[in-house]
């Protein structure tokens, strides 16, 4: 399972302030605590500062590179502002995200051919968010095949199937992890993604909610998901639901977690 810590989002109060006043300590700080706590990549997202976020986006990539040696996940739908981040950006990249809207698909694919990087691709058409799985996997199947047309190698592409809200359908849960499988059995060699906390909005309890959830997305076949990894327990629930579906090999993964303290221990 691929770890895209996603706690560097101007959406956060506290992250946003540090990037407005070019705090780099605090930025550093928490882009080390979620590499230190598993992370492959990091996501970076400056979307909030809708007239500086080229500007924006480009400091973090210098200010999270300089500091931890992880790929980072650009997030961004503006391709002036992932176009110059890509610039600073030591490695290969991922991407976040192209879907089938048209101004967003002819904007972004220059960005993405231009050099080496992972793409999350998410089921989103022209007209309206997906409700139900066969929509979701016909979205994918188009992204797919545009993408793949357009040179994007088939295990460099990740599907975000779109979760949204239980709260608001109870449904939805059961058509994303179903629109998981389906896109997973369907193209075999690409990549499935999610955001994960996504699920629980407006609901109590939502780490718990998350937890469960990311243990049945991992099951239908998840293969990467935008998360905390310094939730102890969350990553404890991943790492121990891999290993209970025989995807850690000698529990090894499980257990150097336990002993470094990555996961939680209650």
């Amino acid at each position: 399972m691929l770890i895209v810590g996603e706690n560097i989002n101007t959406s956060r109060k506290r992250i946003a302030e540090a990037v407005e006043k070019q705090d780099a300590q605090f930025i550093v700080q928490a882009a080390k605590n979620q590499a230190d706590a598993g992370a492959d990549f990091i996501d970076v997202n400056a979307g909030t500062f809708v007239n500086r976020e080229t500007e924006y986006l480009c400091w973090l990539v210098k200010t999270v590179q300089d500091a931890v040696d992880l790929p980072l996940c650009l997030d961004s739908p503006n391709p002036e502002a992932l176009s110059e981040a890509v610039k600073h950006h030591r490695g290969e990249p991922m991407i976040n995200s192209i879907s089938l809207e048209e101004d967003r698909f002819q904007g972004l694919l220059p960005v993405i051919t231009s050099q080496p990087c992972k793409v999350v691709a998410l089921c989103m058409a022209q007209t309206s968010m997906p409700t139900t799985t066969d929509e979701r996997v016909a979205v994918a199947a188009e992204l797919i095949e545009k993408l793949t047309n357009a040179g994007v190698a088939l295990e460099d592409i990740y599907v975000d199937p779109l979760v949204q809200p239980v709260s608001v359908d109870v449904n939805m849960g059961n058509a994303v992890l179903e629109a998981i499988q389906r896109i997973m059995e369907t193209f075999p060699g690409v990549h499935t993604i999610c955001g994960l906390s996504n699920i629980s909005y407006g609901l109590p309890l939502r780490k718990l909610v998350n937890r469960n959830f990311l243990a049945l997305a991992t099951a239908r076949g998840l293969s990467a998901a935008i998360l905390d990894p310094t939730d102890k327990r969350l990553m404890a629930t991943l790492l121990s639901t891999r290993m209970i579906l025989g995807k850690d090999e000698y529990c090894g993964d499980f257990i150097d977690a336990y002993q470094d303290g990555i996961i939680s221990k209650d």
